[in-house]
């Protein structure tokens, strides 16, 4: 990964601001099973049958939102499969062994077309790109896209991140002299201490179930927030701070927790005030009763407001059956109508410049604004998704996991839950060869972990 590459990746916090902000100004104008989907509502199906796998929209209301709303009007039909992130890999991966079979097209984040990227798994879409010129789509995601590399190795698609939402009543037991909007994580604490102490309940909540989303808090907010990096600052003191002040935060969340998966369902229900997740594990709360809800940037710690901004794209590997009809999908994923129509169905925020049709919901618009204001903020701090470990994506995560599961629930010393965790977190960049990601310095070669 080239030096021009990874200064692309650092202006990621500035351009998703900015691509969030065309989306909230537009007005008029997890089951993984495959099945298919019959999408050749609008045109005359020239595009044939595409088979699109995707590590994103895996739930099975989402695959089905995928099929019935968003391909809609694909002229050609598509079995849409939606995996997890190691049958994903191992089916693409599979398919390009063989040398042929009925993959077309791939929809996944940037890290992992980065793996497939490595092993030249992908085609060259520089012409797509090109004639997809006029909706406007970020330069500087499309330079994602390249992957180091002068070929355009998959398409910008959707993207998103994680912001906080509180229930209303909340606000009355913020922490005297306090701005929602620029809250520290040490208000945070005291914010939920406040709650506990007038109404007698741990009302703060983070999604630690198992299929929740934890290991990205830690991965894209807290390290970075603390530390100013996430695996070259895995230990030490900024990491051993950040993990006192979770375990000081965790007296006052919600013990239920440990079983959450999406945080809209315990906001909406009341188990929950104050929570941090996904804006699509969000949405529905926001959408349900945006008069009860606030929604706002996440807080900052002493290195900053730390982020992690989510880019998918599309690609299309070397051994696609229908690489044709791929491309045609590509641009009808593309199209101002649905782009709109993934943003209003599955939250997932447009990439290109293009007005789209149509005013944003309440709920949508106060994600919108609460993701601008965490990314204009003057000390927002992007930390990207792990980048280029392939199949060692999910060892790199459960090292994170391990640590929350022995330091804040079984309540062991941070320094040495971490030393005895380093060498299982060096083992997946010796194992995945993969360099170091932003917020941590370039590597030369597979990243130290410290």
């Amino acid at each position: 990964m080239g030096s021009n590459d990874r200064q692309h990746r650092w202006r990621l916090g500035a351009v998703l601001a900015s691509t969030m902000l065309v989306a909230s100004a537009c007005t008029a104008t997890d089951d993984a099973s495959p099945s298919a989907g019959g999408t050749d509502g609008g045109g005359e199906g020239d595009a044939g049958e595409v088979v699109m796998i995707s590590s994103q929209l895996v739930p099975t209301e989402e695959q089905e939102t995928m099929r019935n709303e968003i391909l809609a009007d694909f002229g050609g039909t598509v079995e849409f499969i939606g995996a997890e992130p190691g049958p994903f890999n191992d089916q693409v991966r599979a398919q390009e062994e063989a040398g042929e079979g009925e993959i077309s097209i791939i929809g996944g984040l940037d890290g992992e077309f980065s793996a497939f990227a490595a092993d030249e798994l992908l085609t060259d879409l520089s012409d797509v790109a090109d004639e997809l010129a006029d909706l406007g789509i970020n330069e500087d995601y499309l330079e994602l896209g390249k992957l180091g590399t002068d070929q355009q190795l998959y398409i910008p698609w959707m993207q998103a991140t994680y912001i906080m939402v509180a229930r209303n009543e909340a606000l009355d037991y913020l922490p005297d002299g306090a701005d929602v909007n620029t809250l520290t994580w040490d208000q945070l604490t005291e914010w939920g201490a406040n709650i506990e102490a007038e109404t007698g309940e741990r009302r703060l909540g983070f999604p630690a179930g198992e299929d929740g989303l934890l290991h990205r808090f830690f991965q894209g907010y807290a390290y970075p927030a603390f530390t100013g990096g996430v695996n070259t600052t895995f230990t030490g003191d900024a990491a051993n701070e950040m993990w006192t002040w979770m375990q000081d935060t965790w007296q006052y969340v919600n013990p239920q927790s440990t079983t959450y998966g999406f945080m809209q369902e315990p906001l909406q229900q009341g188990e929950v005030w104050v929570a941090w997740d996904h804006v699509v594990r969000l949405v529905d709360a926001l959408e349900s009763d945006p008069e009860a809800f606030t929604a706002f940037p996440v807080p900052s710690g002493p290195e900053g407001k730390a982020f992690m901004p989510v880019i998918a794209g599309l690609g299309i590997p070397t051994s696609a059956s229908n690489p044709e009809g791929a491309k045609d999908l590509i641009r009808h994923l593309l199209q101002p109508e649905t782009q709109a129509t993934t943003l209003t169905s599955v939250s997932f925020f447009p990439v290109i410049g293009s007005d789209l049709p149509g005013d944003l919901s309440a709920g949508l618009q106060a994600e919108a604004d609460a993701v601008a204001a965490q990314q204009e903020a003057d000390d927002a701090l992007p930390a990207l998704l792990p980048v280029g470990l392939g199949e060692e994506g999910g060892a790199y995560s459960q090292v994170f996991r391990d640590a929350f599961q022995q330091i804040v629930i079984d309540g062991q010393d941070p320094s040495g839950v971490l030393e005895a965790l380093l060498p299982n977190l060096q083992a997946v960049f010796e194992t995945s060869g993969a360099a170091c990601w932003a917020p941590d310095p370039e590597s030369d070669g597979p990243c130290q972990a410290q």
